[in-house]
């Protein structure tokens, strides 16, 4: 009887290896943003192991709050917060933190400090926690410009100063899509090892779908561009109609339109002129990461990277995916606008 052994990549490349490599093409590096990427992937795996246990440990539920911008506070929230404040603080890389929890930039104190600000949402679709439904974490990356002590107005930066940006998707599996200003690419967490495994290098985005995504619920607060386009896909005059895909959780659908093509939507309306989604850490690095994988990202007027916000918690319609198809919704919003 022939023994044989396990099947294990012993040569595997884990993010911190891609990182460090990544590092040795620039000589000036000083090792920061490695060591930052590293917190923040600490954190990832705990929250993905609390998400995993949330039923045992009983973390569903309220937690009795309402954070920054309104949204009922779930109990995963604000330890999934706590995690990301704690290790990014604690890596001495960071000089400001921006999250969604919290009303106020943190401020990092002089003995922790580094040149790095980080806008995260600490869990992206906590709506869906109770019955099950993927859920995620959002983070960007900048670089402190300016001299002197942090302020708020050094975080108020364009996506086109990002660094770095990237998601955890907590899913069948857990993932963690990362864009350095090079290109996308996918790493699978493997538990048996606690290392987030590389899966796919440089993912691209195809030019068209044939999927939109939108919460059709909201149909009678939309512009006219939006409800034509939506209109436009559903009853073409030539071809087959788009499939509908809407899940609620924007990491969540956002990753499947990176992975099939297509566009994803959350416009303004009515209601929320502004828009829902927010800029900083939720519109930025997902407009940055489908950016960097060949698509498009725009509030419908504009690009979404272009926007030099004015408030940390600021909101933006969106629009994003397919090159093609967020061209098509571009050509709408030129038609009805005028």
């Amino acid at each position: 009887m022939s023994s044989t052994s396990p099947a294990i990549d012993t040569d595997c490349i884990t993010l911190t290896r891609f990182v460090l490599e990544e590092q040795r093409k620039y000589p000036s590096a000083t090792g920061d943003l490695t060591q930052l990427l590293n917190a923040i992937l600490t954190a990832i795996k705990a929250i993905s192991t609390a998400v995993r246990k949330a039923g045992i440990h009983h973390l569903y539920g309220i937690s009795g709050s309402s954070n920054s911008t309104g949204d009922t506070v779930k109990k995963l929230d604000v330890l999934s917060n706590d995690l990301f404040i704690n290790m990014l603080r604690s890596s001495y890389t960071t000089c400001l933190l921006v999250s969604e929890e919290n009303e106020n930039v943190i401020e990092i104190e002089d003995e922790n400090k580094g040149k790095y600000i980080v806008c995260f949402d600490p869990l992206d679709g906590s709506s869906n926690i109770d019955c099950l439904v993927s859920i995620g974490s959002i983070f960007g990356i900048y670089r402190k410009l300016t001299d002197g002590p942090a302020t708020v107005n050094d975080a108020l930066q364009s996506g086109t100063q990002l660094v770095a940006a990237g998601y955890a998707l907590y899913g069948s599996a857990t993932m963690v899509v990362l864009s350095l200003g090079q290109g996308v690419n996918t790493f699978m967490l493997d538990p048996s090892i606690g290392e987030f495994l590389l899966t796919e290098r440089n993912l691209k985005i195809k030019p068209r779908g044939k999927i939109y995504s939108i919460n059709e619920g909201y149909e009678q607060y939309w512009d006219e561009a939006t409800r034509q386009y939506v209109i436009s896909k559903k009853r073409p005059q030539n071809g087959k109609p788009y499939g509908a895909r809407y899940i609620g959780s924007m990491v969540a659908d956002v990753h499947r339109t990176l992975c099939y093509g297509g566009i994803f939507m959350y416009p303004a309306t009515t209601q929320a002129p502004k828009g829902k989604l927010r800029l900083m850490y939720e519109g930025n690095p997902m407009a940055f990461i489908v950016e960097q994988a060949g698509g498009a990202a725009i509030t419908g007027k504009q690009r979404i990277l272009d926007i030099v916000p004015t408030n940390i918690h600021e909101r933006c319609p969106v629009f994003m995916g397919s090159v093609e198809d967020v061209k098509d919704i571009e050509e709408f919003y030129k038609k009805y606008s005028s």
